[in-house]
């Protein structure tokens, strides 16, 4: 459920997604106006670059592509696919639900990004949303990722930032 929604209109040229991680929030800008908030989870093994480190990468970063348009809520995606299972809460497992947003690295330290299948998707352990506690992805609850999904467009700037 987003905590602000205003609307979803879309500003070309002008939207972009902020990740505040010591605020586990991510923020839809269109501007300099906030047009809505989720929280979120990033890695609960912190924040870098490298390969096989679970760790969520900071800096900018560009939505690649979004898959997963129609599917039902809590589609079970891996690899990049759905698989036409329909999960439900709880688990253990860190699932890619709903819908995903690849991120494409725009600086050299996070260039890495879409190789290291780093997203902004929907998750199976909702009751973790508001700290940090994913495998390295930006974790949304899956009605959330639904809203975000239709909000934004391949193209869309995204910035991930860290605690100062």
């Amino acid at each position: 459920m987003a905590i602000k929604n205003v609307t979803h209109r879309e500003a070309p040229g002008r939207r972009e997604l902020v990740v505040d991680v010591a605020a586990q929030m991510l923020r839809v800008m269109d501007g300099a106006t906030v047009a809505a908030e989720f929280p979120v989870s990033t890695s609960r093994f912190g924040l870098g670059f490298e390969e096989g480190s679970y760790h969520t990468p900071t800096g900018r970063f560009v939505i690649r592509d979004k898959i997963g348009h129609g599917a039902p809520a809590w589609t079970v995606f891996r690899s990049r696919q759905n698989t036409g299972e329909i999960t439900s809460p709880g688990g253990s497992e860190d699932l890619v639900l709903s819908r995903i947003l690849t991120l494409d690295g725009l600086d050299p330290q996070n260039s890495n990004t879409m190789a290291r299948y780093v997203y902004i998707h929907g998750t199976n352990q909702e009751d973790l949303i508001g700290s940090p506690a994913s495998h390295g992805c930006v974790r949304l609850r899956n009605s959330d990722i639904i809203t975000l999904h239709d909000m934004v467009s391949p193209g869309t700037p995204v910035s991930i930032l860290p605690p100062l």
